[in-house]
């Protein structure tokens, strides 16, 4: 397979490109400090899989759907830091296909690039963790699409829509806003209904699509 290692770290890009050299069949074709390089890499080399710090210096998640409509063949693995499970979710509806973090084991880099080479998707321990402890199920991820007919909802039920993207439980959400558990969870089933979606990642991407948070506010952020 044909890889380019897109990061601003050069350190991190050394690491990286000595444990994926030593893969039989791994050629790294080129090696980007931000967007603009790795635009024009992608349009000079033929590639199969970008590894990529969307989060580094020079870099954005925008990239990534800006490479698929050129070339949608081409495959990413996201490898960062820590990141909340709301960043995770708008990486992968962005594109990333699989997600690793990078104090990962060096077995689990190289097994993320590889599954991902087979049109596998790979999500390291932690990350699933991550996803898991917003009781977010992966599998869900790419079901959530919402159409363009208007959903009315309350105040009270944007508050709440909020509170939940940020990663807050219910019980945190009724001590915020002084209700009861009860009613919070009300509010979370009705908003449910609303949107048509059958857990907390649905909710999230609708806060995202309708930019009542930014994914940028949660990069590095850690989940409690």
């Amino acid at each position: 397979m044909k890889l380019i290692i897109a990061d601003i770290n050069e350190l991190i890009k050394i690491g990286l490109r000595t444990i994926l050299q030593q893969e039989d069949n791994i050629e790294i074709v080129g090696e980007a400090k931000n967007n603009d390089e790795l635009l024009e890499l992608t349009n000079s080399f033929e590639a199969d899989i970008i590894l990529i710090d969307y989060t580094a210096d020079g870099f954005n998640i925008d990239v990534v759907p800006k490479i698929l409509k050129d070339h949608p063949n081409i495959r990413f693995v996201a490898i960062t830091p820590e990141q909340s499970a709301l960043t995770v979710v708008h990486a992968v509806k962005s594109g990333i296909m699989s997600y690793v973090k990078k104090d990962c084991s060096l077995k689990e880099i190289k097994e993320s690039v590889q599954e991902t080479n087979k049109g596998n998707k790979f999500f390291c321990g932690q990350i699933l963790e991550t996803i898991a402890r917003a009781n977010i199920d992966v599998e869900d991820i790419d079901l959530m699409n919402f159409n363009c007919d208007p959903i009315v909802m309350t105040e009270r039920e944007m508050e709440i829509i909020k509170l939940i993207s940020e990663g807050y439980t219910n019980g945190q959400i009724a001590d915020m806003l002084f209700l009861s558990s009860h009613t919070v969870g009300t509010h979370r089933k009705n908003i449910m209904q609303k949107l048509g979606v059958k857990n907390t990642a649905g909710i999230v991407m609708y806060a995202v699509k309708t930019n009542i948070v930014s994914p940028n506010k949660f990069l590095f952020s850690e989940e409690s």
